[in-house]
């Protein structure tokens, strides 16, 4: 009877089979406590028979009343729910049976807790699990932590609602949602990590994975907005990096050699600029090289 009220906030859009395994997981989770599914359809039709009305194992369907996107999406999913912890779940993950007992468990006095991953890419898997002894904010702001991946997170509302706050609807096409609200959640107050890999993590199902000019235009908002990213050397030489890359698939090859040179003036082992070269001269494609790298259970 103690247990509290778990919120899950799903949000979705045209993926109707993933989407049923992602609240099957939900549903069937060992917490012993009441579990609230709040399932957020984005710009698209709600799909009502989805709903379950039951006292410990419900599902809420509703729609994106706020701006278009994952970051409305999941707004408007925390704010139709109503339990004292809120946890997000995309709607192409799956979670591990006793992923929220174990994190409920382990939560303590934080607000914030994460788990580690199992990465699948085409079939082949690989675990991310995070330690609690270097998830620091130094190392997020330098190496981004993969592992805290957003549906891992579980946070208590009373914090979301405060210290912490909703996810940035200003982000340009919500790319890098989970980064910024991670890094404001770090900030805020204690994170608790869960040392086991707790939910599988499809790659290459992302809406916006390839989406370079979005990229490019989310990591110029990141950087304006976070002055500890842009006081960092490493974590600045990371983004540029990404930047450049992303630039470089965009066929604009004088822009990324240029960004290429702020990133190695910054750090010259900075792997990201030496494989955004080949792709500025056309020796490679980008998608090859992201495929490449997804395979390893890695990002550029």
């Amino acid at each position: 009877m103690n247990d509290p009220t778990v919120s899950v906030v799903i949000a979705t859009r045209n993926r109707p089979e993933m989407l049923r395994s992602a609240i099957e997981a939900v549903m069937e989770q060992s917490y012993p406590g009441p579990i609230e599914c709040v399932v957020v359809f984005d710009r698209t039709e709600p799909d009502l028979s989805l709903g379950r009305d039951d006292e410990s194992r419900q599902v809420v369907v509703v729609e994106n009343s706020r701006v278009g996107g994952l970051a409305g999406a999941r707004n408007a999913g925390i704010l139709a729910s109503t339990g004292e912890l809120v946890a997000f779940c995309d709607d192409d993950d799956v979670w591990f049976r006793d992923k929220l007992e174990k994190q409920v468990e382990r939560l303590g006095s934080a607000d914030t807790s994460v788990t580690g991953i199992v990465i699948d890419y085409g079939g082949r898997e690989v675990a991310r699990v995070p330690k609690q002894e270097t998830f620091t904010l130094k190392n997020l702001v330098e190496t981004r932590l993969m592992e805290a991946h957003p549906s891992t997170v579980l946070v208590r509302r009373t914090a979301l609602l405060d210290t912490i706050g909703l996810v940035d609807e200003d982000l340009p096409g919500s790319y890098g949602e989970d980064f910024d609200f991670i890094l404001r959640a770090m900030q805020a107050g204690e994170v608790s990590v869960v040392e086991e890999a707790l939910v599988t993590v499809r790659w290459g199902q992302s809406m916006f994975s390839r989406d370079w000019a979005t990229i490019v235009a989310a990591i110029d908002y990141m950087i304006a907005k976070h002055s500890v990213l842009r006081a960092s050397r490493k974590g600045m030489a990371r983004l540029l990096g990404r930047r450049a890359f992303a630039v470089a698939a965009l066929g604009r090859r004088g822009e990324a050699l240029r960004d290429c040179g702020r990133v190695l003036r910054r750090r010259p082992t900075e792997r990201r600029v030496y494989v955004t070269v080949p792709v500025a001269l056309g020796l490679v494609s980008a998608e090859r090289l992201l495929d490449l790298a997804h395979r390893r259970g890695h990002g550029i």
